[in-house]
């Protein structure tokens, strides 16, 4: 039995004229570009002393990266959506050509199987907790093609209501040699969970990812958070689990101030200010195939995560959004990194080239430089192309 809430927001979907609508059926992963100069990608090999965007051209959504050491050398370790495996980079530079950067693929899944990790994987991220090495990402069995009775159930078509979260674990300290295995899939409840990410605070350890508030919802997508034991059990019930963000700003919603369908907050990111300590998430608002994909942000000023009213949304617009003018939109999905002599901070994202894009989205992994206001919070750029100085450290590696 639907609970009212999936009463209402059926009859207003009714209201609003969109009761039949078609889901939009998209492969984040099938279009592609008109071609991209090499020379122009990432770092000048001129002069190494500039780089420009994009830093890959390969068509990536969902860009994570970290950092790691390795028998005395320092890495750069990247990961992507490609919808069907998770495949790792690295690189010593941080604006590498990274469509050339060495790689491997960690995790190969058979898309006939029918295993629940087995299609449409989606925003994997790696992190290291506690010494070991953990890819955290999500995927579908059916290819977001979900049995029409099922899909039926939802007030507005829902293709990813089969999509969950899962976890990889890694052998090694090294992330590069070690061999990853699967865990016992992420408990959320038995609902769609997509973009899951780790969340650091007090020695404790959470997950926070974009859900809907109840089976069948279908939108808006909100961001949830969960306790977690260990980096693949959650030690939440469902009636523990805390709504943290609804999309309820008219930037959140696709068209603009139309809630519900494409209503949208998903890719949460923790970002904490070095010197001050506060503690962000960073998120993609609006629609992941519009020119209005930007970034919002929360910051945890409350002592406990798993309270609602600990999180402060920045309600003043996107935090980081298109820029028209030198043709980049649909700016989200976003992680952080620090320069090579890690005195600076990096942000790194993906980016559409057109503001009218296809259903086969075409992204370019970006990277830019960002700084932090008086008060803690940070400070973005504008989203540019470049040229701009490569990352301090990053020449001394070349010399």
């Amino acid at each position: 039995m639907r609970g009212p809430l999936l009463s209402r927001l059926s009859m207003l979907a009714s209201c609003l004229g969109i009761r039949a609508v078609t889901a939009q059926v998209f492969d984040p992963n099938k279009g592609s570009s008109s071609g991209w100069d090499p020379a122009a990608v990432g770092t000048n090999k001129t002069t190494n002393a500039t780089f420009s965007n994009p830093v890959m051209t390969l068509n990536v959504g969902d860009p994570f990266m970290t950092r790691y050491s390795a028998d005395g050398e320092d890495w750069y370790l990247f990961t992507y959506t490609t919808n069907s495996n998770i495949t790792l980079k690295r690189s010593r530079y941080l604006t590498d050509n990274w469509d050339n950067a060495e790689s491997r693929v960690v995790f190969n899944p058979d898309a006939t199987s029918g295993e629940p990790w087995s299609t449409s994987l989606w925003a994997p991220e790696i992190h290291n907790i506690s010494g070991s090495w953990y890819i955290i990402f999500t995927a579908t069995p059916d290819g977001d093609n979900p049995p029409p009775l099922l899909d039926a159930m939802c007030p507005i078509n829902c293709p990813a209501i089969n999509h969950r979260m899962f976890v990889l674990a890694g052998d090694g300290p090294d992330p590069w040699t070690a061999s990853f295995t699967m865990k016992p899939m992420l408990d959320t409840y038995d609902q769609f969970a997509i973009d899951g990410t780790y969340f650091h605070f007090e020695d404790k350890l959470y997950h926070i990812y974009s859900c809907w508030e109840q089976k069948y919802s279908s939108w808006p997508a909100n961001l949830c958070i969960t306790r977690m034991s260990d980096p693949w059990t959650i030690n939440s019930t469902l009636l523990e689990r805390r709504i943290i963000s609804v999309p309820d700003e008219p930037w959140e919603q696709v068209p603009y101030g139309r809630p519900i369908r494409l209503a949208t907050n998903e890719g949460p990111q923790q970002l904490t200010n070095p010197k001050t300590g506060q503690n962000f998430v960073v998120y993609s608002a609006a629609r992941v195939n519009t020119p209005f994909y930007c970034l919002g942000m929360l910051e945890l000023v409350g002592n406990d995560p798993m309270e609602y009213q600990s999180w402060r949304k920045h309600t003043g617009g996107c935090v980081f959004h298109q820029n028209s003018v030198a043709g980049v939109y649909g700016t989200g999905h976003a992680s952080f990194v620090t320069s090579p002599d890690g005195s600076e901070d990096y942000i790194v994202y993906h980016a559409q080239t057109t503001p009218n894009p296809a259903a086969d989205l075409y992204r370019t992994a970006r990277i830019q430089k960002f700084t932090w206001n008086e008060d803690g919070t940070p400070k973005f750029p504008l989203a540019e192309n470049g040229p701009f100085a490569v990352p301090a450290g990053q020449q001394a590696l070349v010399k």
